[in-house]
C-alpha cells in the first residue's frame, strides 16, 4: 500500500473524535465484509505486529486483517475493501498515528501500569456497559455471550502471533524461550472467559462491578508481557538465515549429476 499523505508525529495521540472515525470506518467496511474486526481487535493485533521479531510491513499484515486486497491487487469479492481513496488514506494515517503511539509506548521505560507513559490498549467493557443499561436493554443481551474485559483485544494478538508463527518460533536459547512462553501465556490466558463473579469496574471507579480482580490482575500481567515480548525480540534481533551447503562428493566417489563417472572425472574437474 502507499504511505499516507498525512504523517503524525511520534508523539501525537489519538482524541476520542479519532477513535471514533476508525470504529465508523470500520463498520462501513463491515458492510462489504461482515468478519471486518472491531477495534479492539485491530489494537491486540497491532501490538503483536509492532513486537514482532520481524519488521511486518502495512502492504503485508493489513490484508491479513483486514482481507482488503494489497496494493496492486484486484479487490477480492468476498473480502473487504474501502469505499474510496480517500477513506483508506484516512484509516491509514489514523492506524499510522495509533502505531506510533504504541510503539513508543513500548519502548519507554516504566516501572508502573499508572505511568501516562505506559501502553494503555483502548479496550472496552461491554459487560460492564450492559450492566449500566436498563432492565429492558438488558433483556436484549440475555443470550448473547459477552466477552469478558480484554478478550477481544487478547484474540487479536494472538491472530496475529498465529498469522506469522516463524517470527514467534521459540528461541534456541533456553532462558529466551521461557522467557517467551510465559510471556504470550499470559497473553493467551486474557482470551479465555472471565467466569469468577463480577467484582469491580475495570475503567471506571463507579461503574457497575462486571470484572473479577483476578482479570483485571491479569490484565496488567498480559500488559508487562507485553512489554517483555517487545524487549525479547529487540534484543535477539530478526532471525539468521541459516545457510545449507551441499556435501561435496569424495573425489573418487560417484559424481552427483548421475553421469556414473568418479567425481574426480566429472563435476570435480579444475
Amino acid at each position: 500500500m502507499t504511505t499516507p499523505s498525512y504523517t503524525p508525529t511520534p508523539t501525537a495521540v489519538l482524541d476520542t473524535a479519532e477513535f471514533d472515525e476508525l470504529d465508523a470506518i470500520l463498520d462501513d467496511l463491515r458492510t462489504r465484509y461482515d468478519e471486518t474486526p472491531q477495534w479492539e481487535f485491530c489494537e491486540g493485533f497491532m501490538a503483536a505486529v509492532i513486537c514482532s521479531r520481524r519488521p511486518i510491513a502495512p502492504a503485508e499484515y493489513l490484508p491479513v486483517l483486514l482481507a482488503t486486497p494489497a496494493e496492486g491487487e484486484p479487490a477480492d469479492p468476498e473480502g473487504g475493501s474501502f469505499a474510496s481513496e480517500a477513506q483508506r488514506e484516512r484509516f491509514l494515517a489514523l492506524w499510522q498515528q495509533r502505531w506510533n503511539e504504541v510503539a513508543t509506548a513500548l519502548d519507554a521505560e516504566v516501572d508502573s501500569l499508572e505511568d501516562e507513559r505506559c501502553y494503555h490498549p483502548e479496550v472496552m467493557d461491554i459487560r460492564g456497559a450492559v450492566a449500566e443499561m436498563s432492565p429492558e436493554e438488558r433483556a436484549r443481551f440475555a443470550a448473547e455471550e459477552l466477552p469478558a474485559f480484554a478478550q477481544v483485544w487478547a484474540l487479536g494478538f494472538m491472530f496475529a502471533v498465529e498469522s506469522w508463527p516463524d517470527e514467534w518460533t521459540p528461541p534456541r536459547d533456553k532462558d529466551a524461550a521461557k522467557w517467551l512462553d510465559g510471556a504470550l501465556q499470559a497473553v493467551v490466558a486474557m482470551t479465555e472467559d472471565d467466569s469468577a463473579p463480577p467484582e469491580v469496574s475495570p475503567l471506571s471507579e463507579d461503574g457497575a462491578p462486571s470484572t473479577s480482580i483476578a482479570r483485571l490482575n491479569a490484565f496488567g500481567e498480559a500488559i508487562w508481557a507485553v512489554y517483555d515480548l517487545r524487549e525479547l525480540w529487540k534484543t535477539m534481533g530478526p532471525k539468521v538465515e541459516t545457510v545449507r551447503v551441499e556435501a561435496t562428493p569424495g573425489r573418487n566417489e560417484l559424481c552427483h549429476c548421475g553421469s556414473g563417472k568418479k567425481y574426480k572425472k566429472c563435476h570435480g574437474v579444475g
